[in-house]
């Protein structure tokens, strides 16, 4: 099996309505965007140069499928893991844990093309939105009320409320989409025509499906487990804490801000190749900057498969990442990868998060003691309570 593809497959790894003007004003109701970025050549420069050539998995990974993925953060402000870089995998699931860790800059890696392409698209909607409405709204084709900043202190329960009380207008949809792709081009990545489309068709699935939106894979139907994009909207954390980047307007503001920074910055890489990651550890130490949380999903399933070196080499990667002693690793464990449940999995989610320092990691793996997937989500384990 190639291994592009096989690791690939660690990537599966929000009131009352506000009054909408008539149908007749849905473009003058619109707030004008902001003016598209000049070309950033420097943003594409080090995309392309952290980059290596994507593969292929059959997961759309538009939405994450772990309900759990907040279970940890708790126990992340316990450990103030906070500032440095962040690197992770996925699409969004990222921007709640920079929200939550609040570092400098941010490296979204994942083997799918399509991942940086969809990170494109976000970033080019955070910069045509005020908030988190204007954002909810222009991804769901729903027209933005004429208060629209008057939502800044509203919770998510009343933005989904809006959502769900406004219909969807096709025209509009289009108007944002023609936008999006204005000023992905003008980011200064060189994207064929079928990549301008492939974005395309990922606003397309957020339009048809709305907050019912659920992670999907190709020729295999939606898991009953998978959380749709509401329920990853309103979950919490261990202590009762919703910590999503849409709950609240700071966290979405701090997200917006490193976007319109370009310090999101979308890697196209195996985490177990030779360039891309060990380039993002190079990055990082030119910087001056040392990770404060890597964000794996359940990587290290097909790491440690047995296949190659492959796991060999992502932990050498890992080991010449800048850290420090309170870094750490942010896993998911499906339930059933081994067999049974994890110890720590929380009743009613079928996936579990791990959190584990890095330092611990890059000394276990030294001495040999990961013979097995078993040893890598039994060892050295954080409280998440």
């Amino acid at each position: 099996m190639d291994r592009k593809l096989l690791f690939a497959g660690l990537l599966f790894c929000a009131l009352a309505q506000a009054p909408v003007l008539p149908s007749r004003h849905l473009h003058a109701q619109q707030a004008k965007p902001t003016p598209a970025p000049a070309a950033s050549t420097d943003f594409a420069r080090l995309i392309e140069r952290l980059s290596e050539p994507g593969g292929y998995f059959d997961t759309d990974n538009l939405i994450s499928n772990e309900a759990s993925f907040q279970h940890v953060m708790g126990a992340l402000r316990k450990r103030n893991v906070t500032g440095g870089a962040y690197i992770g995998v996925g699409p969004d699931t990222g921007f709640t844990y920079i929200a939550q860790i609040r570092p400098k800059l941010a490296l979204m890696i994942d083997i799918r093309r399509d991942n940086l392409l969809q990170h494109l698209w976000f970033k080019a909607l955070f910069g045509m939105s005020r908030n988190r409405l204007e954002y909810l709204c222009q991804i769901f084709g729903k027209p933005v009320p004429a208060d629209v900043k008057a939502w800044d202190a509203k919770s998510i329960a009343q933005l989904l409320d809006y959502l769900d009380k406004t219909p969807k207008k096709t025209e509009l949809f289009e108007q944002t989409r023609n936008e999006i792709q204005t000023r992905v081009k003008a980011f200064g990545l060189p994207l064929k025509a079928d990549e301008l489309d492939n974005i395309k068709h990922i606003h397309q699935a957020f339009f048809d499906a709305g907050l019912e939106l659920r992670f999907t894979s190709k020729g295999r139907g939606s898991r009953s487990y998978y959380p749709d994009y509401r329920a990853l909207l309103l979950e919490k954390d261990l202590t009762g804490k919703q910590c999503n980047y849409l709950v609240n307007e700071a966290d979405f503001q701090y997200v917006k801000a490193l976007e319109d920074k370009d310090l999101i910055i979308p890697v196209v890489g195996d985490l177990a190749g030779k360039s891309a990651l060990a380039n993002i550890g190079k990055y990082l130490n030119e910087r001056g900057e040392k990770v404060s949380a890597f964000y794996t999903s359940n990587v290290e399933f097909y790491l440690m498969l047995g296949y190659g070196n492959d796991f060999g080499q992502f932990a050498e990667n890992v080991r010449q990442l800048p850290r420090a002693e309170n870094s750490v690793f942010i896993r998911s464990y499906f339930n059933g990868s081994l067999g049974n449940e994890h110890p720590q999995t929380v009743n009613g989610y079928y996936s579990t998060q791990l959190l584990q320092t890095m330092d611990s990691f890059v000394k276990e793996f030294a001495s040999g003691g990961y013979q097995s997937y078993g040893d890598l989500i039994g060892k050295h384990l954080l409280e998440l309570k």
